[in-house]
């Protein structure tokens, strides 16, 4: 009796245990399902992003995947940089003056690829400034991106001309049409190029993180960097092209963002930290390094994008930093309790 008693009871505990194990596992899935489920019975009509008034509707669908595309571009290298222990605060200022660089080209006569390309390179540098200032100079991260944020910034506003707030046509030098081709002209499900090129970016980054040497090295640095300096890892060479791979991201989401607003606004990029950060978290991502998923830091930013937007329906404008900040300190928590849970177990 005693035996069948505590037979079942051990069977009640595993399956407990089961329940438990896949709701962490899956539960960036759940949330981004519940947030969708509470913003579709709220009434949408006053949201002119929402056009017909309802959260799920193809339209409304298409304008999230669209307005989604900068931060998706973004967010899967930033994941990669921090599971390698080292954060990037000046990716917003890199992509704000990547999307001032290919308006100002663009609006001087420049065809869209010769454009793309030298707007990447610039990327290029910017990341290898900050991988260059980190990692060869040593100082803190985040000392140093928030210097290059500073600069990025600086950069941006003043290649934007005096009495200006962006790089756009004028009635004597207009903007050409075609800018925007990039990411609002319809390709194929009604998303343009920009949408489908995140996807590859996504793609291949998943696969970079989970099946190739640099997404393993990422990994062993953020766990231990003196145990992977002695197994022969550079880590110096492994963050700083990281660095590299982010500002060439941070440059594409900025040519993104310049080709939807058909201009190139130097604070177009205002807040993008904070919400890699908030996605990578969200994500599972440990702040500290060592581990983390670019699938579902991807996961996280469509939380994101879907909060931002879908706040606009229930509160004004100058709460919403409040509940984003609510958001963050959300996903800290969770983080903390995960990352907590794993080390313990």
């Amino acid at each position: 009796m005693n035996i069948t008693k505590n037979e079942t009871l051990q069977a009640q505990l595993d399956r407990s245990e089961k329940l438990r194990s896949t709701i962490k596992q899956f539960y960036i899935y759940i949330v981004l399902v519940l947030i969708v489920l509470v913003f579709s019975v709220m009434k949408l009509d006053e949201v002119e992003l929402f056009g017909r008034g309802h959260f799920l509707s193809p339209d409304s669908i298409i304008n999230l995947l669209r307005s989604a595309v900068p931060i998706m571009t973004l967010s899967g290298a930033f994941t990669l940089l921090m599971i390698s222990g080292y954060i990037d605060l000046s990716v917003g200022s890199a992509m704000s003056l990547s999307a001032v660089v290919y308006a100002l080209m663009i609006l001087n006569g420049f065809s869209f690829l010769p454009a793309f390309i030298i707007t990447l390179i610039v990327g290029i540098v910017m990341g290898f400034t900050n991988g260059y200032l980190v990692m060869k100079l040593r100082i803190t991260p985040v000392i140093a991106t928030l210097v290059t944020l500073s600069l990025f910034k600086g950069i941006a506003l003043l290649i934007v001309p005096d009495g200006l707030s962006a790089i756009k046509g004028s009635a004597d030098k207009p903007m050409p049409d075609w800018i925007n081709y990039y990411a609002r002209k319809d390709v194929f499900l009604g998303l343009p190029w920009a949408f489908w090129v995140a996807i590859l970016v996504i793609i291949v980054l998943v696969i970079v993180q989970r099946k190739t040497i640099l997404g393993k090295y990422a990994a062993a640095i953020g766990g231990n960097r003196i145990a992977a300096n002695l197994s022969g890892i550079n880590a110096i060479r492994i963050v700083g092209f990281l660095y590299i791979i982010v500002g060439f991201f941070a440059a594409l989401a900025g040519i993104a963002r310049a080709s939807y607003m058909s201009l190139g606004d130097p604070l177009s990029g205002d807040g993008m930290e904070l919400d890699c950060i908030i996605a990578v978290l969200l994500g599972g991502t440990a702040f500290s390094g060592g581990e983390g998923s670019v699938a579902k830091t991807i996961i996280g930013a469509l939380i994101i994008i879907c909060v931002t937007i879908g706040l606009m329906t229930v509160i004004p404008a100058y709460w919403q930093n409040l509940a984003k900040g609510s958001v963050l300190i959300a996903a800290v928590v969770l983080n903390h309790l995960l990352v907590r849970e794993k080390v313990n177990a």
